[in-house]
């Protein structure tokens, strides 16, 4: 069993080395373990420590692409490398390494495909009452739109089976942490939390300049990908909306100008009623095709998930041999 714990880096040559020296070198079920550092195009001499600090794998990126991409690519490679478990964590140190046993405990013993580290929210002194109130009600957003409970959804402190990762098709430009949840927990693949501990923190988050800023980015994030699994849901509720406000108008017009006799000149709700019903109708239209285009795109990440599958078996074979 071979654990990979990558941490993707971005300017942390003052932080790498005490996130690297806590990280575990061995532990109870896992035959090896090695350290992948995904450098995000830093400008200071974060690789350079790496090196320095003996890490197993430096993937050096020529250009920062963002956390998202940073992740990816550092999936990638973990695979490539033939790892059966992958552990995320910062390089700021902002997680406790200790808890990494913790953390991968429930892959071992197959109750879970990915693992997702809560923190203590409340007692993180760094956070603020707004934060936490976000971090509290996002986290229960995410847990609905995923279908499965998640106290924590924006901690990067998680694990990962190789199963889990190689149906995960990640796309957003942002941050991973909300889509892999949501891609994951409409696939039925099995997450789970345990409670993990922080580190004090050694500097301030580089993700977004404002709370409000990745407030409005996290949500069109949960949006979009929501979006590619409830499209038809959506679509019917906003059909059903629209159809029934149309009947109501058409049913208020009729009574009022051939029961009451005092509907004249009431033609507009007659129109008004015709518009709402063709906009129902097309949005019911709309979300059959999203649905068809949803089935579609399903099937194409299952042939990618046994094309993966396949595609690293055969590289693992080649070079036993």
């Amino acid at each position: 069993m071979k654990l990979i714990i990558q941490i993707p880096c971005y300017n942390e040559e003052e932080t790498l080395a005490q996130t690297i020296n806590d990280l575990p070198e061995t532990i109870e079920g896992i035959d090896t373990i090695e350290y992948l550092v995904v450098d995000d195009g830093s400008k200071d001499k974060t690789t350079e420590v790496a090196r320095h600090l003996g890490v197993h794998h430096i993937l050096q990126l020529k250009q920062r692409r963002g956390l998202a991409h940073a992740f990816r690519a550092g999936i990638d490679a973990s695979l490539k490398l033939h790892a059966d478990i992958v552990v995320n964590t910062d390089g700021d140190n902002q997680y406790n390494a200790d808890d990494i046993p913790k953390l991968i405990t429930p892959i071992l013993s197959g109750e879970a495909e990915i693992v997702i580290g809560e923190r203590p929210i409340k007692e993180i002194k760094e956070f603020s009452f707004l934060k936490k109130v976000f971090q509290k009600w996002g986290s229960a957003v995410v847990s609905w739109l995923a279908t499965v409970k998640v106290p924590d959804a924006t901690s990067g402190f998680r694990a990962f089976s190789r199963d889990a990762l190689l149906r995960l098709n990640l796309i957003s430009e942002y941050t991973y942490t909300l889509e892999s949840i949501i891609q994951a927990g409409r696939k039925k693949v099995p997450i789970t939390s345990v409670k993990i501990r922080t580190n004090p923190q050694t500097r301030e988050s580089r993700l977004f300049k404002s709370i409000f800023i990745y407030l409005g980015l996290s949500v069109a994030t949960m949006l979009r990908v929501w979006l590619n699994y409830a499209a038809l849901q959506i679509s019917i509720v906003l059909s059903t909306l629209f159809i029934i406000s149309g009947f109501v108008l058409g049913a208020r017009f009729l009574i009022l100008h051939y029961v009451l006799g005092i509907g004249k000149g009431n033609i507009q709700s007659l129109i008004l009623m015709a518009i709402l019903i063709f906009i129902g109708c097309q949005f019911i239209i709309i979300g059959f095709l999203a649905d068809l285009i949803s089935g579609n795109k399903r099937l194409v990440e299952f042939i990618s998930y046994k094309i993966k599958s396949v595609e690293y078996e055969i590289k693992n074979m080649k070079e036993n041999d």
